[in-house]
This record gives C-alpha cells, structure tokens and sequence, in this order.
C-alpha cells in the first residue's frame, strides 16, 4: 500500500512535534546554573599578578574577549582599581555589548567581577579569579578564572545545542596562557603594564 503525500506529510509533522517536544522537556530537567573554570600555574607570587587583574585596563591586555574586536568601543568608569571599577563594551558578534563592573576585591587573593550582556543576548553572570600560593617557598601561583551564573529556561534550550564549556572554556585557557606569558617574560610584561588611559 502506497502512503499518499498528504498522509507523508502528517507523519512528518507529527515526528517533528515529538522532536521538539522532547527537546522542551529535556531541557526542562537540565541544571539551573552553569559554571565554567580553567587553571593555570604562573611562576610568580600572587601579589605580581593581582594588579593584571585588578586593574581592567591592565587586564584588558591580555583578556581575549576584548581582542575579538579590532574596533571594540570601550570606555572605563568608577574606581582606577579594585571595587567600583567598570568598564562597558560594545563590539562585533564574537564580543557582543554590556559592561564589566569588580564587585569584590581582595588583594592578592581574589577578584569577583559582575558581567552584564546586552547583545547577543541578556545575561548576568559572575566572574571570578582566585590567586593562591603552590609549590615551596610560594613561588608560583595557582591563578583559576570562573564564571558562572544563572540559566533561564530560554537559555536552557540554547544550552542543549551550544554547550557554555565548549564556547568560553578555551577562550579562558587562551586568557590564562597570556597572563602567564605576561607575566613570566619581562619584556611582555613592560607592554602590559603601559596601557592607555
């Protein structure tokens, strides 16, 4: 018996209504929150990297999201370090728009940031780098970058095919490897800190 194209049709629309419908389901049960992290060991104390961090200028050097690009438009407001400091952004689709404001700040120790996004979606996130001693004598620093944050059920259903992981994870990797960079290697480390006002 041949199936007619109408009744092909119908089968082909209730299949896609089954697929999207389990789609909404599962991402119903995914988690409520996200956090994404990456480590790094820098041959340095804490208190020679905190001021890359603290300071936004100093970090944008070597923040990869800031170097997405060429012609972001950023202007910085509020403290010149530590609480209070912020900066807004607004770039390309690879940077998108929002603002970068410290929230908390513990001097050698600990920066929390607050992360708005306007484009290409609303979020507000929390980021966080914590600095701590390793090895004898402290002489490296284990610097660890993590952002984490609620997950809307919009978001949700975004996450069941672009995994946050698999989007950011590698740009903090990146950002981690030219702190480390910046801050092992003298020279690099002399353009770093000679940033624009």
């Amino acid at each position: 018996m041949q199936v007619q194209p109408y009744s092909k049709l119908k089968i082909i629309g209730i299949g896609a209504l089954v697929l999207i419908g389990g789609v909404l389901v599962a991402a119903a049960f995914r988690p409520d929150s996200f956090r994404v992290q990456r480590t790094a060991s820098i041959q340095a104390s804490p208190e020679k990297i905190f001021p890359l961090i603290n300071d936004l200028r100093r970090f944008n050097t070597w923040n990869p999201f800031d170097k997405k690009d060429p012609s972001l438009k950023a202007s910085y407001s509020g403290a010149a370090s530590g609480a209070g400091a912020a900066y807004a952004f607004e770039g390309n689709k690879n940077v998108g728009s929002g603002s970068l404001e410290i929230i908390d700040s513990e001097p050698a120790a600990e920066v929390r940031m607050k992360l708005d996004m306007r484009k290409p979606f609303e979020a507000h996130n929390v980021v966080e780098f914590t600095l701590r001693p390793e090895g004898e004598g402290g002489g490296a620093t284990r610097v660890t970058w993590a952002m984490q944050g609620n997950v809307p059920y919009f978001a949700k259903i975004i996450h069941m095919f672009f995994d946050m992981d698999g989007m950011i994870g590698k740009d903090f990797e990146n950002g981690l490897a030219e702190l480390k960079a910046i801050v092992e290697n003298p020279a690099v480390k002399q353009a770093a800190l000679t940033v624009q006002p």
